[in-house]
């Protein structure tokens, strides 16, 4: 299946670039570009893409509030946020907000690429290591949380196991062999945790668990 893409950037000089480096790629159409966040959600509307690159500074709208917007809008899209500090305070709030991940500018193409698959399959962009620190982070400044058993009501004992195994960056295949069951098995119980609460991916399932302090930052 071929990824449909859109990229916002205010810098012309960026979002064409990225545009050329992603259209290389035989599984990866790059449908349209946006110079601020509003013309980001119009382009939504209109192409539907399955992956969004978001700025996060932009003029009119920025890249948080238009996350915000296409996250409640168009469910099925998702963004990861394009910026230039790899701690960076707006990144924590686009997570948020309902990104399903960031990368820095400076990206290799073969890193974008990779990216937009990985995220178009479902899967959080979790693995840098930089983006577990920013998470951990930002979550130990976060107010305080509900208490934790009114947060993970209806979840069970396993699919809590399994929870606290995602926020720590595991894959599904090494959620099984953690938990000594198949990797079907783990995946079946990763979708029943973002249909439970509500989640839109590996991503909010993480922030959600940080957040309800059931991993505790560093």
């Amino acid at each position: 299946m071929t990824v449909r893409v859109l990229v916002a950037d205010d810098q012309r000089l960026v979002r064409e670039g990225i545009a050329v480096l992603l259209d290389a790629q035989p599984d990866i159409d790059v449908v349209a570009l946006a110079e601020d966040g509003m013309r980001a959600i119009h382009e939504v509307e209109h192409h539907r893409p399955d992956i969004v690159l978001m700025d996060v500074r932009m003029p009119v709208m920025d890249g948080i509030e238009a996350t915000r917007r296409i996250a409640a809008a168009a469910p099925s899209t998702r963004v990861i946020m394009l910026t230039t500090f790899d701690l960076d305070e707006y990144v924590y709030a686009a997570l948020r907000a309902g990104a399903s991940g960031f990368l820095l500018k400076e990206s290799s193409a073969q890193a974008l690429s990779d990216a937009v698959r990985v995220v178009a399959r479902g899967d959080a962009l979790l693995a840098p290591s930089v983006t577990r620190r920013l998470l951990e982070e930002f979550a130990a400044r976060a107010d305080p949380p509900a208490p934790v058993k009114n947060r993970l009501a209806g979840l069970t004992g396993r699919e809590i196991e399994v929870l606290t195994l995602i926020a720590r960056g595991r894959s599904n295949l090494e959620i099984a062999g953690d938990l000594v069951i198949s990797e079907q098995t783990a995946k079946s119980h990763v979708s029943r945790i973002l249909d439970k609460r509500h989640l839109r991916d590996r991503t909010q399932a993480a922030i959600f668990a940080y957040e309800a302090r059931l991993v505790t930052p560093r």
